[in-house]
This record gives C-alpha cells, structure tokens and sequence, in this order.
C-alpha cells in the first residue's frame, strides 16, 4: 500500500512543532535544576534493520542519551540545540540554506565545529530527533539533477508564491532544488517517470523527444540522487501515481542507485519519505548487455566484491535482483548506457526502451 506524501506546508508545520517540543523540553528539564537529556534512536549499525513490509531500512529501538550531565555530551547537546535554533529560523522564514553554509553560519555564533562533517552529523542528529528530512527544515546540499517534461507546477517559495512554469520550457532541463521539490504539482500529461543516471543519455531522452513518445517525465539523477530528487521521485510517484522505472550503468554501483531510490539506504534510515517502494529498475540489465552484444569492460575485484554484498543485500533477494547480479558474477562484465551508442543516436529511444517498458506492462 502506498505511503501518501504530506503537503510541504503540513510538513513544514508539523517540523516546527517537533523543534518547539524540542526546546520546550529543555527549557523545562533546566527549570527543574535538572541536567538537560535527550534521547535519540541510535543509527548505529547494529540498530539499522530492513523492514521488508515498508520495504526499506529503519531504525530499531535502541536509544542514545545525549546529557549535560555527562561532559562528553556536552558539545554534541549544545551543536544539537544551536543547530535546532538555527533551522527554526529558516523554517519560520521560509528561507534556505546549505549543509556547507550552515557550516560557516556557526563561526558567527561562536559555535566553532572541528570541520563540516561535524556540522553535518549535526544536521543529521537533529533529523534523528524530529524525525523529518533536512530539505523539509531547509537545508539543502548542492543540487546538481535536473527534470524535463510536461509538468505545471506553481511555487511556493516567498517571492514566487503563485508562479507557474511548465517543466519543458529550458531544453537543459529544470534544476531539482529547494523550490522545485517543494512547489506544488499542478497538472501533467505523463503516464510515468524515467529516471536516468547519465546526463549524457538525459540529453539524449530530451532531444529524441522521449518524454513525448512515452508520455513521461525524465529526470537525471547525477549519479547516485541528491535526496530533494529522492523526495520528488516519491512526490510524483505518490501524488501523481506515476509509474516510476530507473535507468543506470550495467554495474553494481548502477544497481545500488536503483536500490536507493526504490529502497533507501543504512544512511536515511531514520527517515521515510525518501524511497519509493513501487519503483522498477529498468535496465540496463547484464542480460542486457549480453543480449545486445554492448561494449563492455571487466570487472574490477571492488566490483565482484560488491556484487556478492548485493547478493545477501535483504533488499536484492527476488529477481529481477538474484538473477541479474548472478549474471555479473558469470560474465564478469561491466557496461555504462552510453554503450548504446554503437548503433546510433536513436537506438535506445526506437528500440531498447519500448521493448522494457512493454515487459512492465
């Protein structure tokens, strides 16, 4: 069963009553002249399970304590609290930053982090806390995906309240960023989404008129997806009800953005509204390569290694998953979607895509 999406205002909302609960509870534990404590789900390892009926990996129930009381604790508390302030001032004014600004942003405060990834665990502690994504706080990383296709939407951000702009308006595609996966999603002509791995093969799905011919919305996930395209990917596929298939390198590290997209990762598993469930993995399959008789290369042994993770990965245990990555470990073969090229601009548009799409209908 699907897992609708709240709308960005609820979300937003429901975040800044998480960090008020926060900071209520703080301030009262200190006017009862007790130590402040919080307690959060560990993301350690051994705490991260998959959940094979949401179909992505959670957190168990193991807690960390996080005490004034303990002078360990202290500097990871007081990061928290800062950056809890921080965000609820984003939140509140509905304006954004990034994980590396919010970074410097501390030197201001005299909240002097070691280095950025210290910053960021701090983000990601606070995440834990309210259980919501960054992006639905307003901190973003550097965007790098981009979409194209027949999709209205109408923004929200201040300053562009009300703006509507169809998706096929720029040619290089629309930038996935802050206002774009918080706009809302006004009306389309797709029946799916496609989303490729290559910029070089979005190019090419964007001037062969892909988007046209199979009615869809082509989004470039830049390799493995920042998590603002993550979340699209599930807006669209939940709101919209949109069929949603991956397209990515014949390779493990290809199969691994398929399983982050459709299953999440140990990293996110605090959080879920990153994954859709329901999406397919479309190719390109080591079968594939095989039956099209593609420029391939061999393996490395990181690669081999890789693919007998995947193997016992809970997440790959029914096929297409089993039978694919056994035809790596057989071939041993490794091949990037730009092999398609060898027979000609226009061949995986004509001939591969309708071919694997007709064997998801």
């Amino acid at each position: 069963m699907k897992r609708k999406t709240k709308p960005i205002r609820e979300r937003r909302k429901e975040v800044l009553e998480r960090l008020q609960g926060l900071g209520l509870n703080i301030y009262e534990q200190l006017t009862e002249n007790k130590f402040p404590t919080v307690n959060i789900a560990s993301r350690s390892t051994t705490n991260i399970v998959y959940d094979p009926e949401i179909r992505q990996y959670i957190l168990g129930d193991r807690l960390v304590k996080r005490s004034a009381g303990n002078v360990r604790h202290l500097r990871p508390l007081t990061e928290l609290v800062w950056v809890g302030d921080i965000v609820n001032q984003l939140t509140q004014e509905g304006k954004t930053s990034t994980l590396r600004d919010v970074y410097y942003m501390a030197q201001a405060y005299d909240v002097n982090f070691k280095d950025q990834q210290e910053s960021d665990n701090a983000i990601t502690e606070l995440e834990t806390v309210i259980t919501h994504p960054r992006e639905n706080f307003n901190v973003y990383p550097e965007e790098r995906s981009a979409i194209f296709g027949d999709l209205t939407i109408e923004y929200t951000v201040p300053g562009y309240e009300g703006k509507r702009i169809n998706l096929t308006f720029h040619p290089d595609g629309v930038m996935i960023g802050p206002a774009l996966e918080t706009a809302d999603l006004i009306e389309t002509n797709a029946d799916m989404i496609i989303c490729v791995e290559k910029g070089a093969m979005f190019t090419r799905f964007v001037e062969e008129k892909a988007w046209e011919k199979f009615k869809a919305l082509i989004i470039h996930t830049a390799g493995q997806p920042p998590r603002a395209t993550r979340a699209l990917i599930r807006r669209l596929n939940q709101e919209l009800d949109l069929p949603t298939y991956i397209f990515c390198d014949s390779d493990p590290w290809g199969l691994g953005i398929a399983l982050t997209v459709i299953c999440g990762s140990a990293n996110a598993a605090h959080l879920r509204e990153l994954v859709t469930p329901d999406a397919k993995w479309l190719g390109l399959w080591p079968s594939d390569v095989v039956e099209y008789k593609l420029p391939s290369e061999r393996m490395s042994e990181l690669d081999l290694k890789k693919t007998h993770d995947l193997l016992k990965d809970p997440r790959c245990q029914d096929d297409p998953w089993q039978r694919e990555l056994k035809k790596f470990l057989e071939t041993k073969r490794k091949c990037e979607l730009e092999a398609f090229s060898r027979y000609g601009l226009t061949f995986v548009v004509d001939k591969y895509l309708p071919k694997k799409l007709k064997m998801e209908e």
